[in-house]
């Protein structure tokens, strides 16, 4: 396993982990005066600014991409079918401009939540083939891009309303089916705040392996969680082993970024410069 004890190298921001302090441009200039070099932007964040405002601000503050967050979001009705392809599709586009080495995929839960306005259903097993085909149909697309697409499991908690797929088991699954002779341009997307709990977890990462570990994320569980969604805790406040994770999708080969993510409105609170520095920090003692 590397030692990140001496330096934060491998270190990479996820922005919504400082979304409330600041823009994508304001967050790029205060991590190249930090010295972190890799971020994860967010659609929302690009758009704000404009996605050539934000190629020149990657570009010119020689940051690198771990990732571009987030495609997927496929469930919907059918009359919005088109309106769920055109937009991933977009988002390849986004990502490629961008230099992003692959696309984080939240594959949407049920689809009036994934897609609001589209036809109330409770029915998780047609969300979850719907799923399945639109992911199809987007990797033909992000083939021709050459942009691996990493679907990230989700904490089942978040089945209804944000993704149907909630074990590493479950992508791989599809990933297998989906990409049989394993081209590298479909993988997972490994959070550790939602997958810290399953039993099968090291067996799926070995079963994974190097071609299918497309990105890596760090933060923690607080006990208690006040809020579901937006109060993840900075990585050594809660009770996730984040070092045995690593270990085991380094194991595999992994050598990308650690990525940080954290939903908090504790952390949203406090000065940028600050959640930066305890992120190096605890980059160094805890990941």
């Amino acid at each position: 396993m590397r030692d990140f004890s001496s330096n934060h190298r491998w270190l990479s921001l996820n922005t919504a982990t400082v979304r409330k302090q600041g823009d994508l441009v304001q967050i790029i200039d205060a991590c190249a005066r930090h010295g972190i070099r890799a971020i994860d932007p967010w659609r929302d964040q690009v758009a704000t600014v404009g996605l050539d405002r934000a190629v020149r601000a990657v570009r010119d503050a020689g940051v690198e991409l771990s990732g571009y967050c987030r495609g997927g979001m496929f469930t919907s009705d059918a009359s919005r079918r088109g309106e769920v392809r055109d937009d991933n599709r977009r988002c390849v586009d986004e990502a490629k401009a961008l230099g992003a080495p692959c696309i984080v995929l939240v594959v949407g839960g049920l689809p009036q939540y994934s897609r609001p306005g589209s036809e109330t259903s409770k029915d998780i097993a047609a969300a979850r083939g719907q799923v399945e085909d639109a992911l199809a149909e987007m990797l033909d697309y992000a083939k021709q891009a050459k942009l691996p697409l990493a679907i990230e499991p989700l904490h089942p908690a978040y089945a209804a309303d944000r993704a149907c797929v909630n074990t590493t088991k479950q992508a791989l699954d599809i990933c297998d089916r989906l990409d049989p002779v394993r081209t590298g341009m479909l993988g997972v997307a490994l959070d550790v705040y939602h997958i810290w709990w399953d039993p099968e977890l090291m067996g799926q990462i070995v079963r994974a392996g190097k071609d299918r570990l497309l990105a890596f994320h760090v933060c923690d569980w607080l006990v208690p969680t006040k809020d579901i969604l937006n109060d993840r805790g900075m990585m050594g406040d809660g009770v996730i082993d984040i070092k045995s994770v690593r270990q085991a999708v380094e194991a595999q080969g992994f050598a990308g970024y650690s990525e940080i993510e954290i939903f908090s409105n504790d952390w949203w609170g406090r000065s940028m410069d600050e959640v930066l520095r305890t992120c190096i920090t605890r980059h160094k003692t805890v990941v």
